[in-house]
């Protein structure tokens, strides 16, 4: 895949101070990086956006996170490895992702279960996470931008 924008720092550096901020945010929502970079992962993959898939395993990897779960996020429903409250973390990004499919949405019951498990500043910053990625994705997707290589 070739990148169809050969100059990523498009000459705006408040862009970058933006996404820097929105990073600082979810961070400060004190949510364990495992479980974003899982929340990323699964985006992406939905989304289809391998330079995210690329970067949110090597993330996890670096967060601590196994291969085993790793690669068994995309079957997160039937895969033994995860919490329940990471069920209800991957079950919110999955509903905020699918939008764009016709799908319902984000159910009551969907934010009542991440509402069990996290706190509400939690899961602002799970919210936050699965929109940036989302925004990451498209705009991936759109540039073609190749897996293995980083924005910025």
């Amino acid at each position: 895949m070739q990148n169809r924008l050969k100059n990523k720092n498009t000459g705006n550096p408040g862009v970058w101070k933006g996404i820097g901020h929105l990073q600082k945010a979810i961070a400060a929502g004190d949510v364990d990086p495992r479980l974003l970079a899982l929340v990323h992962l699964r985006a992406s993959q939905i989304n289809g956006c391998s330079p995210c898939v690329y970067a949110s395993v090597a993330g996890g990897k670096k967060a601590g996170e196994t291969d085993e779960r790793l690669h068994s996020v995309a079957a997160w429903r039937e895969a033994p490895f995860y919490t329940d409250a990471e069920r209800a973390a991957l079950a919110l990004t999955e509903a905020a992702t699918r939008l764009q499919d016709g799908a319902e949405g984000v159910t009551d019951a969907i934010w009542e279960e991440a509402n069990a498990h996290f706190t509400e500043e939690q899961v602002g910053a799970i919210n936050l996470e699965i929109a940036l990625t989302n925004f990451f994705n498209r705009i991936n997707r759109t540039v073609k931008e190749p897996a293995g290589q980083t924005w910025g």
